[in-house]
């Protein structure tokens, strides 16, 4: 039987890094962050090539991604500080398509080498899919974990929920005072 864990800040604790930076020159910073970031979608994937718009992405504290398309369809996956921490995955359980899911609900899990953990839905949603090249290859969740290994491509119920989410610099500092 699967033992699943959620990912917590106590799991995938990071050493601390102190960033010193003058309120003027905060937003330069951010926007360098952006740049160097590992937690970011990768151009190119699936996730960025569904619409021809750029999408919200948005994090949680349980180091889970969502980028909102337009048209309320969101990719949902775990960052690849989350990936790091879980070490080589084994198996992946998706979701079900036509799932009706609350914010907070698992919506399937990881296996590693390490670890078992859920993967939790950051807003309330519907499933449309999930990823079966993850599904057929567990490894790819190490490779790209914010690109071709979105976990599940979802219909967002709920768009407001969206707001109450981390942007990348955000989630930069929270993993950063973890």
């Amino acid at each position: 039987m699967l033992s699943a864990v959620r990912l917590s800040t106590r799991m995938l604790a990071a050493p601390t890094r102190r960033v010193f930076a003058a309120p003027a020159i905060r937003s330069s910073f951010a926007g360098a962050l952006r740049f160097s970031s590992s937690n970011v979608i990768t151009p190119g994937s699936a996730v960025t090539a569904y619409s021809s718009s750029e999408p919200i992405v948005k994090y949680t504290e349980d180091h889970e991604w969502i980028a909102l398309h337009d048209d309320g369809i969101a990719f949902i996956g775990i960052t690849k500080y989350a990936a790091d921490a879980l070490g080589d995955a084994t198996y992946i359980e998706l979701p079900n398509p036509g799932d009706v899911v609350e914010k907070g609900e698992s919506i399937g899990s990881v296996e590693s080498v390490k670890s078992a953990s859920e993967i939790y839905s950051p807003v309330s949603c519907e499933i449309v899919e999930g990823n079966k090249d993850l599904e057929e290859s567990a490894a790819l969740i190490n490779k790209d974990p914010q690109g071709d290994a979105w976990f599940a491509k979802i219909k967002v119920t709920e768009k407001d929920e969206i707001d109450e989410l981390m942007n990348l610099e955000a989630y930069e500092e929270f993993i950063a005072s973890h």
